[in-house]
Order: structure tokens, then C-alpha cells, then sequence
């Protein structure tokens, strides 16, 4: 085999190609794969964390979020009932996280409370703040939380009790705005005051943490709904917004109806029964002793007017029951019926 040699022209030509700079050779273009074209300059790459997997979408999270804004909605009007003061209940947030940082988030001491939700497998929690628990339990008790000290404690026998007596009307909001997507029964389970000594699911497993606000007089706090995935993965279908709001749509103006009444049924009435009416002068009110009468131009005979909320609305007979002082109800006051009490008398 021969021996190839270069002549002149060959060595320069290798010697220019040595000291000449290396070519840019331009990268290839990022290749973004999806089912639909769209323009690759206008996509929003975001980072994914794998050890924290979004397993339900933005589209079921929304739906979950007004879910829960009629939950809130009904357990601020059953507490203001109840408590008979202006209660408030609004959602703050509503997220994706992992049990193991709800837990790290709660407080110490709290109320964390496990709820069954039947048909449904497995629990979810409801954690309520010292913040609300002890103004709401104060004003139970006939107070008015005014310089309310909150202490720093687990709660009393007594004290869980009363807290019960709320969380239950809490389980009858859930069971009622559930209801457009699945009938399911919600119970209350155990009370902790530790969230540490809690395990409903593993700590890394994928929860959805609705986080709700209570402002109770002057008093505010939170309160957090924790639902793992796995309990509600059977309903993950039936959580989008269409499908939840064409289920809320389908319930009657009747049922609607009964449920009002239902809740105005137990609302607590002042009746108050006028004898007669008159006027007299302050020297007068002020010269009053007792013993002395105030005549009215009303008969003695005639009956009682029946007030409800200081509006007229029966005619009743003054009697005795069982040693108690009993009103008779006679008939009912019609709207546009005038009844005379008695006149002025001097």
C-alpha cells in the first residue's frame, strides 16, 4: 500500500483550518410533545414535584372550594341561631398538601376531631382553634367576651361537651351541602387535643385542606377541614364544576322551601299580653306610690291583645293553669284591624 504525501497547498490548507475559530453549532430546538398545537413560545413550563403529586385538578378544586362556601354559609347561620349573636364563617384557602404538613401546621393544644363519612371509606379531620373554641363556649355560658382570657390548655370535660353541641351542627351543614354530589352522612368520631397522636392516613399521603375563618363578635379564628384523596377518589369524577352545578339545580323550589322552614322552626319568639294602654304625665309617673290605680277607658272584661315581636296578632282570655297565670287564645287579629287599648285619661 502506498504512501500518500502532501504537497504545498495541502499543509496550508490544514494549517488555516487549525488556527481559524471553531463553528457555533446551534443547539436543537426544545421539543414540547401535547395533544394540541399550540405556540411554543407562549407555554408556561412549571416545575413538578413528584414526592407531592396534584391529584386533583384546578377544575375539581374550584368545585370543592363552592362545595364548601355553602357549608360555611349554613354553619354561620346555624351558629348565629345558636349563639344568638352574628356569626361569620368564610373560606380563607383551599390547597393541596401532604397529611404530614397539616400536622405540622395545627396547633398544640387544639380541637382536632375525626369525622365518619358514610358510605365513604376511611376519615377526614376537622380542627377548630382555641381562638374560636373558648369565645364560643364563653358566650354559651351567658358571657359576653368581653377581656377573655384564651388559656393555653386541653379542654375540660364540660368544655367538649359544648363543643360537640357545635361540631354536630357542623356535621348536619356537611351532610346538607354534600348532598349535591353524593348523600353521605357525616359523624362525629374522636376528640384529640393533639394532632401528633393522629394518624388517619400516612404522612406522605395527598390531602386537600380547606381552611376556614370564624369571626365571632370581636373574636376571630380558624377553623381546617383535612380530606384525604383516598376517601374521596370514588367522587373525584363527580367533582367538576358543570356536574356539581347542574346536581345543585336539580333540587326543587319545594325542598328548598323545606329546608328553610325546617331552620325557622326552631327560632325563639317574644310574645308579650297588653291588658290596656293610657297616658299620664311625668309628675304624675313620679307622685306614683303604691296602692295607688291608674284608670284606663278599656272594661276589665275585655280580653288580652296576644303581641308577637310587638305586632298584634291574637286576642286571648286571662285564666289559671295548673296555678300558673295562662292566656286563652281567643281569635286571631286580622292585618288591617285596629283594637282599641284604652284612651288617655287625665
Amino acid at each position: 500500500m502506498g504512501t500518500e504525501v502532501l504537497n504545498q497547498s495541502d499543509i496550508d490548507a490544514l494549517l488555516s483550518a487549525a488556527s481559524a475559530p471553531a463553528p457555533i453549532v446551534e443547539a436543537p430546538p426544545t421539543q414540547i410533545f401535547s395533544r394540541s398545537r399550540r405556540d411554543r413560545d407562549k407555554i408556561e413550563i412549571a416545575k413538578y414535584d413528584f414526592k407531592r403529586p396534584e391529584r386533583i385538578s384546578k377544575d375539581q378544586m374550584r368545585a370543592l372550594q363552592m362545595l364548601h362556601e355553602t357549608f360555611a354559609r349554613n354553619f354561620g347561620a346555624s351558629l348565629s341561631g345558636n349563639l344568638r349573636t352574628i356569626v361569620e364563617v368564610s373560606i380563607r384557602d383551599a390547597s393541596q398538601k401532604t397529611y404530614q404538613e397539616f400536622v405540622a401546621e395545627s396547633e398544640n393544644p387544639t380541637s382536632f376531631n375525626l369525622i365518619n363519612c358514610s358510605p365513604l371509606e376511611g376519615q377526614i379531620c376537622l380542627e377548630l382553634s382555641p381562638l374560636v373554641i373558648f369565645p364560643i363556649i364563653d358566650r354559651l355560658l351567658g358571657g359576653s367576651n368581653k377581656d377573655l382570657f384564651v388559656p393555653r390548655r386541653p379542654m375540660t370535660l364540660i368544655e367538649r361537651r359544648l363543643i360537640q353541641r357545635i361540631l354536630h351542627r357542623a356535621m348536619a351543614a356537611l351532610t346538607e351541602a354534600w348532598a349535591g354530589v353524593r348523600k353521605i352522612e357525616f359523624a362525629l368520631g374522636e376528640m384529640e387535643s393533639n394532632a401528633q397522636l393522629v394518624q388517619i392516613v400516612p404522612p406522605n399521603e395527598v390531602v386537600v385542606v380547606i381552611e376556614f375563618e370564624i369571626k365571632l363578635m370581636n373574636r376571630g379564628g380558624r377553623m381546617r377541614l383535612c380530606i384525604p384523596y383516598n376517601s374521596i377518589e370514588p367522587l373525584v369524577e363527580d367533582l367538576s364544576a358543570q356536574s356539581w352545578f347542574v346536581s345543585g339545580k336539580s333540587a326543587t323550589e319545594s325542598d328548598a322551601a323545606d329546608r328553610i322552614a325546617q331552620g325557622l322552626s326552631g327560632a325563639r319568639l317574644e310574645l308579650e299580653a297588653t291588658l290596656a294602654t293610657t297616658t299620664i304625665s311625668i309628675r304624675e309617673l313620679r307622685n306614683l306610690e303604691v296602692g295607688d290605680l291608674i284608670v284606663t277607658n278599656r272594661p276589665a272584661t275585655s280580653p288580652a291583645v296576644l303581641g308577637v315581636e310587638g305586632k298584634p296578632k291574637f286576642l286571648a282570655e286571662l285564666g289559671q293553669l295548673r296555678g300558673n297565670r295562662a292566656l286563652k287564645v281567643v281569635r286571631s287579629v286580622g292585618p288591617s284591624e285596629r283594637i282599641d287599648l284604652g284612651g288617655a285619661t287625665s
